[in-house]
């Protein structure tokens, strides 16, 4: 016993599984406990602060109702879309900023400087280019996480050994077969980390989105429960796109355990 307490405090140590999700459990269960204590003290004001009972009343009524699913349904498309579509530009453009210092130099201080730019400060611009249809709430997440993306994916290519390319060039290897059979290969592991990361971002910019003449989605119900001071409904709208992060996060973890094994005992 004295040892299992010990390995809870030694830096980067393993522990068992069990002991593993009963503090994940812990960690979710304690927050609601404290919600739950605090909204129900006297003198709380359920229009500040609702309990849990509150939320749950009013996350049933918006499921049987108001069509809870078809928000969520279309607000996780309006995230993946934007997302896919930064990851689809941002990989290849992250591997040559990260693989070729001439590109770096070309390329790095600008996207550097433009990702410092809130995406909110877009949207004017976004609405007169796009217009106000689901195409501007795409461009308003693709604006939010491509430009950080870029850098990430240029930074976990540079971490790639500069060994396993002198040893690649030394047997022969062209620059193509050393960026798509060395560096690649290598960076996989961080790279499916980043778009974990990237799409945990993207989910955080889904209320700013759906400011763009949006009559759907979860940010848009939020927004609109805020008019009239419904805030359970705002708590149910949180959690519900905070519960849809969960799951898609859950889902990176598990394919990168599944696909780089090796790795796996990293929590």
């Amino acid at each position: 016993m004295a040892d299992s307490r010990s390995r809870l405090w030694t830096l980067r140590a393993g522990i068992p599984r069990k002991v593993y999700l009963t503090l994940a459990l812990a960690g979710l269960v304690v927050p609601l406990l404290l919600w739950w204590f605090v909204s129900g003290l006297e003198g709380t004001n359920k229009v500040f602060l609702p309990g849990p009972a509150d939320v749950l009343a009013r996350t049933w009524s918006w499921l049987s109702a108001d069509d809870l699913l078809g928000d969520m349904a279309i607000s996780t498309w309006r995230v993946v879309a934007g997302w896919l579509l930064s990851a689809v530009i941002a990989l290849p453009l992250g591997l040559y900023i990260g693989s070729y210092r001439a590109v770096q130099a070309f390329l790095e201080p600008l996207t550097d400087f433009i990702r410092y730019m809130p995406a909110v400060a877009f949207i004017p611009l976004v609405m007169l280019w796009i217009g106000i249809d689901e195409g501007s709430k795409v461009a308003i997440i693709f604006i939010g996480t491509f430009f950080q993306m870029v850098l990430m994916v240029a930074e976990d290519v540079r971490r790639v050994p500069m060994a396993q390319i002198e040893a690649a060039q030394t047997m022969g290897a062209t620059r193509g077969e050393i960026l798509t059979k060395v560096i690649v290969p290598s960076a996989k592991p961080a790279l499916l980390d980043t778009l974990r990361v990237t799409m945990g971002w993207a989910w955080t910019y889904l209320v700013v989105a759906e400011l763009v003449a949006a009559n759907s989605g979860l940010g848009y119900a939020v927004l609109k429960a805020q008019r009239f001071l419904q805030t359970d409904k705002i708590f149910a709208g949180i959690l519900m796109i905070g519960l849809i992060g969960l799951v898609i996060d859950q889902l990176f973890r598990q394919i990168h355990r599944l696909a780089f094994p090796w790795l796996s005992g990293r929590h």
